[in-house]
């Protein structure tokens, strides 16, 4: 069986047989702060998921362009191309949405 918190194989204090010992506390790690190097940020992955969309998006009207103009016969290419633009458009909605909503919730908390 994982152990998803580290308790178990000698993280939180060794007892017998590498466990836990209850009669030793337990010390839990200190949050991540904000900014350390430790990965990427969520703004970061924000930014690039933008770019990424409107990418897809030029593609697809670039793609459509040429389809009216004759540069391009597959319709099908077309379609797919402007089917992904409208389909990764509603996934960064959806994050929108469910970031405004928790901004909402944590603007309602008291203190």
């Amino acid at each position: 069986m994982a152990d998803p918190l580290g308790l178990i194989n000698g993280a939180g204090g060794t007892g017998p047989a590498g466990g836990v010992n209850p009669h030793m506390p337990v010390t839990p790690r200190a949050p991540e702060k904000p900014g350390s190097d430790n990965g990427v940020s969520f703004k970061d992955v924000l930014i690039k998921n933008i770019e990424q969309v409107s990418k897809l998006q030029q593609d697809a009207e670039k793609a459509i362009e040429d389809l009216y103009t004759g540069r391009r016969d597959d319709i099908d290419g077309v379609m797919i191309a402007k089917q992904k633009a409208d389909m990764a458009f509603q996934m960064l909605l959806q994050v929108r949405n469910k970031m405004v909503d928790a901004y909402e919730e944590i603007r309602q908390m008291r203190v």
